[in-house]
């Protein structure tokens, strides 16, 4: 596992109190694609800095946790595998994949995956 210090950032504020704070880090042309599965159905959150917004308007605030299971940094990419949890106990994966800008602070592209179908600890 290499250090994903971007995405292990973004998750850390998305689980936080102000998960509105997401929104400096990412560039002006930012891109995203979330798919949120539940075991009721599934969600696709796609579009710019807009859609962000939208997604963390119906996101329930400090309830789900995201745990980093492995983190890569390959070039100008951060990749991650984890799961979410509530109150401790597993609800879902999730992958994401972010592509950073020049300097590295920043995120153009992100790319998040959730089910509750595949588990990948025990």
């Amino acid at each position: 596992m290499t250090d994903t210090p971007l995405l292990r950032s973004w998750f850390d504020i998305l689980d936080g109190t102000e998960p509105d704070r997401v929104l400096g880090m990412i560039t002006e042309d930012f891109q995203l694609s979330i798919f949120f599965a539940t075991s009721e159905g599934s969600a696709e959150f796609s579009g710019d800095r807009e859609a962000l917004v939208g997604y963390l308007a119906q996101r329930e605030k400090s309830t789900l946790v995201h745990h980093i299971l492995q983190g890569a940094h390959v070039g100008d990419s951060e990749l991650v595998l984890g799961e979410t949890r509530r109150r401790g106990e597993f609800e879902a994966s999730f992958n994401a994949s972010a592509l950073l800008d020049e300097s590295g602070e920043r995120i153009r592209r992100l790319l998040i995956c959730r089910t509750p179908k595949l588990r990948f600890t025990d």
